[in-house]
């Protein structure tokens, strides 16, 4: 997000969904869960029309959110959107949402929902596009080139860095979970990414790790 939002013709939108996650999950207690139901519409299709479809002032939007948020919803909306996946090798994701949510599901992970997300838009006839984001890693300039031309956007260069510190469209949830993004100023490798993984969230990553691999192997690739 805070890539896209360095662009010259790009808009970015928060976790438009997160409200109606966690109202229709009201036993999830996350941190600052009652700030975000008060900051937003937890209604999913007043969300879809006055935010997803919404009229912007420039020609591209970058709409991100979190795959297990879409729960309980028509998805139709995603189909003449065009969707990309980013996912990450779960050993990693797991240790680093283990950092706020102490024993993560399947459900806080997403992996599951992203695959099922996936395989849906491949059968309503999309190709919908996945980035890896230890590949993005190893080439950034590379990779965000190819994936702006499957976007079929011009590539900025201006997308590579960006100024340390939180930015305006960040949700009200922010304080919880982008420490590292806001210590950021560009594609660096996070300190969680070294962080290990209690041996208690090992059968959780056993759990994730094919989910990853089928989403991997139709990745953007350096």
């Amino acid at each position: 997000m805070y890539s896209f939002a360095q662009r010259s013709d790009t808009r970015v939108v928060d976790e438009p969904f997160y409200g109606h996650y966690l109202k229709t999950r009201p036993e999830v207690d996350h941190p600052g869960k009652a700030e975000t139901l008060a900051s937003m519409s937890s209604d999913y299709r007043e969300v879809i029309e006055q935010v997803v479809m919404a009229n912007y002032d420039r020609p591209v939007v970058f709409l991100k959110d979190m795959a297990h948020h879409l729960v309980e919803m028509e998805l139709d909306f995603m189909l003449p959107l065009t969707n990309l996946f980013l996912i990450r090798n779960p050993r990693q994701l797991i240790a680093s949402i283990a950092q706020v949510i102490k024993q993560p599901t399947m459900e806080d992970i997403g992996a599951q929902k992203q695959l099922e997300l996936f395989e849906w838009l491949k059968e309503k006839g999309q190709q919908p596009l996945v980035l890896d984001s230890g590949d993005l890693l190893k080439d950034q300039e590379g990779v965000i080139h190819r994936l702006c031309e499957a976007l079929g956007i011009p590539f900025e260069k201006n997308m590579l860095q960006w100024e340390a510190g939180p930015r305006p469209e960040d949700g009200v949830w922010a304080q919880y979970w982008y420490t590292n993004v806001h210590r950021s100023t560009g594609f660096r490798k996070q300190e969680t990414s070294h962080c290990p993984l209690p041996d208690r969230l090992v059968p959780l990553y056993e759990e994730t790790r094919p989910y990853y691999e089928a989403l991997y192997a139709c990745s953007i690739k350096t």
